[in-house]
This record gives structure tokens, C-alpha cells and sequence, in this order.
């Protein structure tokens, strides 16, 4: 079986590296992606709903959808440079 582009693993130097996952640590911590995170578990543990394959979108009125993961990267699949300006 031939692995997913998705999963493979950037090629960076280990000092790159170790800048990218402070950075992506930091940016997990905010308090918006806290609040999202939790919103999610709460949501899961409620409907019953873990590991299904699905992840929540939350939108800009603080709702929650479920859809798959691949449409939930990446704006729908039209990458994140038009995402700002949409």
C-alpha cells in the first residue's frame, strides 16, 4: 500500500525542525484553538462520536458542521491563500 502524500513527513533540518514544531505547539496553545479543541470534545463525548472519521468545522457563528477530514484542510480544497480573501 502506498503511504498518503498527506502523511509524509517535510524534509527539514533538525534545527527547521525543532523552530516548526515550537511553532505549531504555540499555535495549538492559543486560546482559540483551545477553545475550539474543547468545544470538540465536549461535542464528541456528547454525540457519541469519537473516531468516526469526521472532523467538526466550526464556523464564524461558533457552530459546528461535520464534515471529512480532507474538505476540512485547506478551504474546502481550494487551498489557504484565497482563504483570507473569500
Amino acid at each position: 500500500m502506498k503511504s498518503s502524500p498527506i502523511r509524509s513527513k517535510q524534509k527539514l533540518s533538525p534545527a527547521a525542525k525543532k523552530k516548526k514544531a515550537a511553532r505549531d505547539l504555540a499555535y495549538a496553545k492559543t486560546p482559540a484553538r483551545r477553545a475550539k479543541k474543547a468545544q470538540n470534545q465536549r461535542e464528541d463525548r456528547r454525540d457519541g462520536t469519537v473516531g468516526d472519521g469526521l472532523d467538526r468545522h466550526h464556523t464564524k457563528s461558533g457552530a459546528t458542521k461535520r464534515i471529512s477530514v480532507k474538505n476540512n484542510r485547506g478551504f474546502y480544497g481550494r487551498g489557504t491563500k484565497i482563504e483570507k480573501h473569500a
